[in-house]
């Protein structure tokens, strides 16, 4: 035996109520607006002259010294309103960390990353997290990340020293913890695993296992404590 339909609340044979269907349709109006609204708060900031308030020598990570890398190795943002951080690139420098600081200010080279953790693990940061970095060989990747540099070769193993596993992890912690992303291996990558890049650090000696373990106990406070 069937039960009867009903009308009124409830479109013929539909089963939905039209509350559902305001309700559906004010959650899809809402959602729209917000993205709207997202849209139009980075376009604001994209435009020119419209920039956040800076201090020079500033950190965005308090244990980094400051080094300032040459203006023309990145370019002025306001990240995360502009361009959202979704990424931390990890480089491995091939040489040491004077000569990777060296390059970074010379106007001629065109890259250089965000910090540089040296072998003792002493950060020094050399361009604002506000702004973009070239160091990951692929704009997109460029705008949505921050890049890490490590002093060291990808064929010397005994270079990635426990000091800078543990510095670099506490640093990725706090960069994570500021921009929400996801402490895992799809957010936290090689210069390798970028696309279209044509670098293979940090190479197959660096211990990915270790590391996350590192970030992740950073993250949720279980190692040292994490600054920001």
């Amino acid at each position: 035996m069937g039960t009867k339909g009903t009308t009124g609340a409830k479109g013929p044979g539909t089963g939905i109520s039209r509350r559902s269907v305001l309700i559906g349709g004010a959650v899809t109006a809402a959602g729209t607006a917000a993205l709207a609204r997202d849209r139009l708060k980075r376009a604001w900031w994209r435009l020119p002259g419209v920039e956040k308030p800076r201090t020079p020598g500033q950190v965005d990570y308090a244990r980094a010294e400051w080094t300032a890398a040459s203006p023309s190795n990145w370019r002025r943002a306001d990240r995360p309103d502009d361009y959202g951080i979704d990424r931390v690139v990890i480089h491995v420098t091939q040489g040491s960390f004077q000569s990777a600081v060296k390059v970074f200010q010379d106007p001629g080279h065109g890259a250089a990353a965000h910090y540089v953790v040296r072998k003792d693990g002493h950060v020094t940061q050399m361009i604002r997290e506000l702004d973009v970095a070239f160091h990951a060989g692929n704009r997109s990747y460029n705008e949505r990340s921050v890049g890490i540099e490590h002093e060291g070769f990808v064929d010397r193993p005994q270079d990635f020293t426990a000091a800078m596993y543990g510095a670099s992890a506490r640093l990725t912690a706090a960069i994570c913890g500021r921009y929400g992303i996801p402490v895992d291996r799809k957010h936290i990558i090689g210069h390798v695993e970028v696309p279209g890049a044509d670098h293979t650090d940090p190479g197959k000696h660096w211990d990915w296992d270790r590391y996350m373990k590192l970030v992740r106990a950073a993250a949720s406070g279980t190692g040292r404590k994490t600054a920001s």
